[in-house]
Formats: C-alpha cells, sequence, structure tokens
C-alpha cells in the first residue's frame, strides 16, 4: 500500500523566496491550461490534449518575455503541475459520467495567489533526493533542513512541498510500504460516536471529548477582533492575521494528535471495530455543525479505514439507519425512537436500565457481527486474496496519510 510521511522543513530565507517563486510558477502554469480549455471550450474548438497544452503553456510560453522566468524554476516540477489539471479535468469528465464513486466533482478552478496553503509537487523525475546528511535536496532550491521523526520504509516516489497558513513548511513523501500485519487477537468492539463523550465502547468505557475548538474559543476571538481592528493591507494585518492562523493550526493539530493515538490503540487491542455509517455532512447542516465539525468523527473513521488496511484489522460500517438507540441489547425489542435529551432508559420487557449510548454501542457490535457471518455462519476474521488462476480487478493504490 502507499503511504504518506509528513515532516516539517525549515528553509532558510533565501530557499523560502526560491520557494515562493515556484509556488507561483506552478500557479500560472495550472492557471495558464485552465484557462485555454476553457477558451477552447468557449469558442468551440476540439479539447486540447495534455501534449499540446504543455507545449503551449510550458515550452512556447518560456520564450515569451511576459513568461521567461518560468525558466528559473524546474521544468519538471511545472510539468507536475500541468498533471494534476489533467488529473483534474479527468476525475470531473468521470464525474460527469457516472463513472466515479463518491460526490460530484466540480470543474477545476483557477489557483489564488493569496490561497493560504501553498503546495508544489516534484516526482521522482525531478531527481530530488535525501541526501546523506539528511537534508532534502530539490532541484533549483537548494538542500532543505528536515525534522525527521522516524525513516521512510522505502524510497519516495514523489514529495510534495506544503506552506500552510501558519507559515509552516512541510514536505510530504509518498512511499510505497508492505503490510505491518499485528498479531491475531479474540478480541472486538463496537463504537458509538456522540458529541457528550466523543465515543461510547461496547464494553462500557467512555471516551472524553476534548472539544479542542470550544477550548480555544476565547484565545480565537480575541485574536479575530485583534485582526479586525488592523487598517487593510497594513504590515499589522498581515502580523495579526498570520497570529489567527497559528491559533487554529494548534487546534488542528491537537484534534489529529488525538485521533491519531486513539484509532491506533483501538486498533491494537481489537482485531475487529465497528462504527456506524453516519451522514456527517447531513449533520454539519444542523444547529449541532459546530460541534461535529469540532469532533472531527471523518478523520477519526479515515484514519480507522487505512490503519485497519496496515495492521490486518478489520473495520465494519454498519447502516446508518440501524436502530440502535431503540432496540434493547439485552432482548431485542424495538422500543420506538427517543430525544436527545434522554440519556437512559429501562426495557419494557426484560426490565434492565439502560445507557442511551453504552446500549447503542453493543448494538453495533451485534450488527457488526452479524455482518462479518459467511454464508455458512463462520466469522469472517481477514481477506483472503483469490487464486492467480481467478479472474479479478485490483484496487488502485491511493497515498494515505500517516
Amino acid at each position: 500500500m502507499q503511504l504518506r510521511y509528513n515532516f516539517r522543513l525549515y528553509p532558510t530565507l533565501g530557499q523560502q523566496r526560491a520557494l515562493a517563486r515556484a509556488f507561483g510558477c506552478a500557479r500560472v502554469v495550472f492557471n495558464d491550461g485552465l484557462r485555454l480549455r476553457q477558451n477552447a471550450c468557449a469558442a468551440g474548438l476540439p479539447y486540447l490534449s495534455d501534449g499540446e497544452l504543455s507545449k503551449l503553456v510550458i515550452t512556447l510560453a518560456k520564450k515569451k518575455a511576459d513568461r521567461a522566468w518560468l525558466g528559473e524554476v524546474s521544468a519538471a516540477m511545472l510539468q507536475q503541475a500541468l498533471a494534476d489539471l489533467n488529473l483534474a479535468f479527468r476525475n470531473f469528465f468521470a464525474s460527469l459520467a457516472g463513472q466515479r464513486k463518491g460526490p460530484r466533482v466540480a470543474a477545476p478552478r483557477f489557483r489564488s495567489r493569496k490561497d493560504s496553503r501553498q503546495a508544489i509537487r516534484f516526482s521522482r523525475n525531478s531527481k530530488f533526493r535525501v541526501t546523506d546528511g539528511g537534508r532534502l535536496r530539490l532541484p533549483k532550491i537548494g538542500d532543505v533542513a528536515v525534522r525527521w521523526s522516524r525513516r521512510l520504509p522505502s524510497e519516495a516516489s514523489s514529495v510534495t512541498v506544503i506552506r500552510d497558513a501558519a507559515g509552516r513548511y512541510f514536505a510530504s513523501f509518498v512511499v510505497l510500504s508492505s503490510a505491518e500485519p499485528l498479531p491475531v487477537i479474540d478480541c472486538d468492539i463496537g463504537i458509538d460516536l456522540g458529541l457528550t463523550h466523543f465515543a461510547v465502547l461496547s464494553d462500557g468505557r467512555k471516551v472524553t471529548n476534548p472539544r479542542f475548538l470550544r477550548r480555544a474559543a476565547r484565545k480565537l476571538r480575541k485574536a479575530q477582533q485583534d485582526l479586525s481592528r488592523k487598517q487593510k493591507g497594513s504590515k499589522n494585518r498581515a502580523k495579526a492575521k498570520m497570529r489567527v492562523a497559528r491559533a487554529h493550526v494548534k487546534v488542528a493539530d491537537a484534534r489529529r494528535d488525538f485521533a491519531h493515538q486513539l484509532s491506533t490503540a483501538l486498533l491494537r487491542d481489537n482485531q475487529a471495530v465497528y462504527v456506524e455509517n453516519l451522514c456527517i455532512a447531513g449533520l454539519a447542516r444542523t444547529k449541532l455543525a459546530k460541534s461535529v465539525y469540532d469532533a472531527g468523527w471523518s478523520q477519526f473513521i479515515a484514519m480507522l479505514e487505512y490503519k485497519a488496511e496496515r495492521y490486518g484489522r478489520t473495520l465494519v460500517k454498519i447502516g446508518r439507519f440501524e436502530p440502535t438507540s431503540q432496540t434493547c441489547s439485552e432482548c431485542g425489542i424495538k422500543d420506538g425512537p427517543k430525544p436527545l435529551k434522554v440519556r437512559s432508559w429501562t426495557c419494557p420487557r426484560c426490565g434492565i436500565t439502560h445507557d442511551r449510548d453504552v446500549n447503542a454501542a453493543r448494538n453495533i457490535l451485534a450488527a457488526g457481527r452479524a455482518d462479518r457471518l459467511n454464508a455458512c455462519g463462520a466469522l469472517l476474521t481477514e481477506h483472503v486474496p483469490s487464486p492467480r488462476c481467478e479472474a479479478g480487478t485490483h484496487s488502485k493504490l491511493i497515498p494515505t496519510r500517516v
């Protein structure tokens, strides 16, 4: 499987200027290619091929006076920016034709120099490498200092240099890594995600919701008020904007670290994990939207998915319409819907008093176990590859963030 490893970069002042120049050149090439295709479509002309577009916006553009500065950066990086545009168009057309799973993909949009996040990508053809001294050598930029937190499992196929809203630089390596299965254990668990508690487990444990955004609300409010008082275009406003971005970055980093630790602990201690397939986009349109976004359920479930594949565990999503909060986990009677203010209830048949969230987690565990049963009633613990003589399809390798 393909994994993505992120490391902090510390470029010098000269390297920061070179990176800013590279960000701008990649953005211009992307926008020029998008503009040419939009103009061709508006004029009723044929769709510009990838090779013809590369010749127009890179090869011929360098010979013009207003685009001569494109030669100051790596040509492979410009080609990669154009490859990103071509991929965006292919995804858009596949979405229109119904050949792409997931939500509809919109047409590519122009990139702005005012975007808080800037990125460029170097493929293996650009001849980037990690030096013996542990620095990242980028073409026409130099050797950039890297804060290594771990070793790369294999040689990287590409690296993306990112500058975030807080002015930090990161290197994101895409590497090919083999699975690292953990020892098989006879234990599984159901998880009920919520807002009062971030996660309630089927064994009765409750994980407190950290509410990182709520806890930092006062500091964020003061930083935002300070920004609103600064004159537009002034240096003090730029400094205040950076302080706001850094405050938000701290919240996002803390939330990500919490999700990483919890997802790893759950998969390490359980062979199978069962969660509910929530419609998070729909919940984010309610009055609880701020709390839903602060919880970060989507990020947590995504981590469970790729870590389960990496460590040889099983993740099962049960249907979102399962009546987990309406059914008694002991006798199975369905007692009907209950408002959110009801946190505990007594079963009318067996007389057991249930905690609403613990009962839901146990029902999720039971529904997940039922989904894993095969036709003979045996419990499936892992995916078994088909023999070579059988026909089959192979899924594409998608880089996963680590």
